[in-house]
């Protein structure tokens, strides 16, 4: 190959090598990089196409997220370091070109990283999304505390061949970082709160919670807010350190929803249809399914009339389940008290208007004006 080189004039000397080792080395460099390039096209392909044809295995995912992650600029710092090793390079030359190469490695490798654990985080939470929604959220805020520790590792390397005092530098760091603290610790009180929740799962994604006056299906559990869909259909978002100061009410994990209603009956209603009022609420409520009675009862006399209480409990939290079998329990209620004579109580005011001036009743008053003026036709 000399003779060849001699008898072509390559054996000049081109920046302290031969002519025909740079065409050597410079054709070595395009057949790597091509190399690399094509295996690449070539590993996403053959995933895509492994994954077309076995939709039920998401392994090929991984190498296409791998394949896809890789950097053209990785693949040119690679082939430019592997041809370089027949040059004959300065020193200096030499250690510049291996520590580019190094920090183009660790650079790629925390993108590899990332894709990975994206992939098995992704894959985990599509097969417990619904099983346990809890643990999905905690495995999410853990992805992204991985990924954060992981590149904060690839940084201090890379500052390590650099040549920064990585020592001294995590040193300052640790007394910048208190002050830091101190200036965003709003910001990091949310973060902290979000793990809170993530390991105590007070409410987990999909769950419908009330906190104060508001309310709504929680729809995304972040770093910093907690975000619930209002049933008028607007976006509330929760500061997560708020929540975990507020007292949090999850009808979700509700077992079985207690309800109380109130009934008010006119005050000419008899004494003997009042007791049986009672008895046959009790049995309305006992005749639909999926519910268990606890009581009726003759609780007061108030302004508008004589109130009843009932309480029953439906053996679901599900908030249409309950409307079904209330509005079936006041059809047949409104039936019996038309069958049984027995008015509804009338709240308003009543005006009556005797020789004089014109004075105003309360209902109250008036009812009892009636059973008076009935107890006198009756000679009582």
């Amino acid at each position: 190959m000399r003779r060849v080189a001699e008898q072509f004039g390559l054996d000049r000397q081109v920046f302290g090598n031969p002519a025909y080792i740079w065409i050597f080395g410079v054709a070595l460099f395009a057949l790597l990089f091509l190399g690399f390039y094509f295996a690449t096209v070539m590993v996403r392909r053959r995933a895509q196409r492994l994954h077309d044809s076995n939709g039920h295995s998401d392994w090929p995912k991984l190498l296409k997220s791998l394949a896809d992650g890789t950097r053209t600029w990785f693949l040119l710092l690679a082939a430019a370091y592997l041809a370089s090793q027949s040059f004959d390079f300065p020193t200096r030359g030499e250690a510049n070109l291996r520590t580019l190469t190094k920090i183009a490695f660790l650079i790629q490798t925390a993108i590899w990283g990332s894709a990975a654990l994206g992939f098995f985080t992704r894959r985990w939470m599509s097969a417990r999304i619904k099983t346990d929604p809890g643990s999905v959220m905690l495995v999410s805020v853990l992805t992204f505390v991985g990924k954060a520790a992981m590149w904060t590792i690839v940084v201090l390397l890379l500052l390590e061949n650099i040549g920064v005092q990585v020592t001294a530098l995590i040193t300052g760091l640790g007394i910048g970082g208190v002050a830091v603290a101190l200036a965003a610790q709003n910001i990091l009180g949310d973060l902290f709160a979000s793990l809170s929740i993530a390991v105590d799962k007070p409410f987990v994604l999909g769950d419908f919670i009330i906190v104060g006056t508001e309310m709504g299906t929680v729809e995304k559990i972040g770093l910093k807010t907690t975000r619930v869909r209002a049933l008028s259909g607007e976006q509330i978002s929760f500061p997560n350190s708020d929540l975990l100061q507020s007292r949090i009410r999850n009808t979700t994990r509700q077992f079985d929803r207690r309800v109380v209603f109130n009934i008010v009956v006119n005050f000419t209603t008899p004494t003997e249809k009042l007791a049986a009022l009672a008895a046959e609420l009790a049995n309305i409520v006992r005749r639909r399914e999926r519910v268990r009675f606890d009581r009726a009862h003759f609780l007061a006399v108030t302004d508008a009339g004589f109130q009843f209480e009932i309480v029953y409990f439906v053996d679901s939290p599900n908030f249409n389940l309950y409307m079904d079998i209330q509005q079936a329990i006041n059809l047949e209620l409104v039936e019996y008290l038309r069958r049984a004579e027995i008015p509804f109580a009338a709240k308003q005011t009543m005006v009556v208007q005797p020789e004089g001036p014109s004075e105003t009743f309360s209902a109250a008053e008036a009812a009892s004006a009636a059973v008076d003026a009935t107890s006198a036709k009756s000679g009582g």
